[in-house]
């Protein structure tokens, strides 16, 4: 029942930003903007989404290693965009990790690995976000003028850093109750598996710059949205304020990040004196090329051999 009803306040939430934030849009006028060339724009952020996860597998892959959880490329590729499927249905933005961590379980990892490698693997990617964003600051403060939305970008930001850095220093701590007591002990082998991945000559160079690409593809990806409707927006604008507006959708309140998306990108195109329907407009095309890559996935998970032999095997779990 209690998941019932978080289900159901996700989908109340998705339904009520998404809403008031249509409100702001004339689709009949949407709709007349996209052509043949708009098709090509959103054909190439289709397949730079796609380069998108695999910059992520490379990165998870390296993760997952030192997790005791290795995987071959393709089948951490197929995993990935099993999970964007996933997170496009369930009702969260992350909802995607559960089935890959189940995935992972089943490969043969046991649960504790496969949880590891997912956790660290987003523990990493939230930290590169925080970065991106401290690192454009000085253009973002010049850019959005309004008190209000500098306060909210500050917060946000450094709200995800401070998060990201305790986990980290979580790690080098040496009190043997962290290992120890059950509230913590998962957390602090996560931390220390990070720090070695992060602060290792062997993976950190690699795992920092796969983690901060990531973050500048979505960016490419809503870049190309933007050229698609011919949006007046250039592009340094939209590398200010589009990892922002990741770092809040990845809050698990909605399904997908739908609504929380379209509500945030609209509010940041309005503190930088931009038209804040043209930030929905480009929003919902951005959440459009992630369901289409997310059918695509559907398609991989139905002719999956994981889904062809679900519930046929059981999974062992390492003590």
């Amino acid at each position: 029942m209690r998941r019932i009803l978080l289900s159901t306040l996700k989908i109340l939430v998705s339904a009520a930003l998404l809403y008031f934030s249509l409100r702001k849009v004339d689709l009949a006028d949407l709709a007349a903007r996209i052509d043949v060339s708009s098709l090509g724009w959103i054909g190439v952020a289709i397949a730079v989404t796609f380069l998108q996860i695999f910059v992520g597998v490379l990165r998870w892959r390296e993760i997952g290693a030192e997790c005791g959880a290795p995987l071959p490329t393709r089948q951490a590729m197929r995993f990935n965009v099993i999970g964007m499927f996933f997170n496009q249905t369930l009702p969260s933005s992350i909802g995607g990790d559960a089935v890959r961590l189940w995935l992972v379980a089943r490969s043969g990892a046991g649960w504790r690995a496969a949880t590891y490698s997912i956790f660290v693997d987003r523990a990493i990617g939230l930290i590169a976000l925080a970065v991106v964003i401290v690192a454009s600051l000085p253009w973002s403060y010049r850019l959005i003028t309004d008190p209000h939305g500098r306060s909210a970008l500050l917060f946000v930001d450094f709200a995800a850093l401070a998060g990201g850095l305790g986990f980290l220093l979580l790690g080098r701590l040496r009190w043997p109750w962290l290992k120890h007591w059950w509230g913590t002990h998962h957390i602090y082998a996560c931390s220390v598996i990070a720090n070695r991945v992060l602060f290792s000559r062997t993976h950190g160079p690699k795992v920092a710059v796969l983690s901060l690409l990531v973050h500048v593809l979505a960016v490419v990806i809503a870049w190309c949205v933007v050229q698609s409707i011919a949006a007046p927006v250039v592009f340094g604008q939209i590398f200010q304020l589009v990892p922002p507006v990741m770092l809040i959708t990845m809050l698990p309140i909605s399904i997908a990040g739908w609504g929380v998306r379209e509500a945030t990108m609209g509010l940041a195109f309005g503190y930088a004196g931009l038209m804040a329907n043209e930030g929905v407009n480009i929003s919902l095309l951005y959440g459009a090329v992630s369901f289409i890559v997310g059918a695509i996935g559907g398609l991989v998970w139905i002719f999956s051999a994981e889904k062809a032999a679900r519930g046929v095997t059981p999974i062992e779990v390492p003590k």
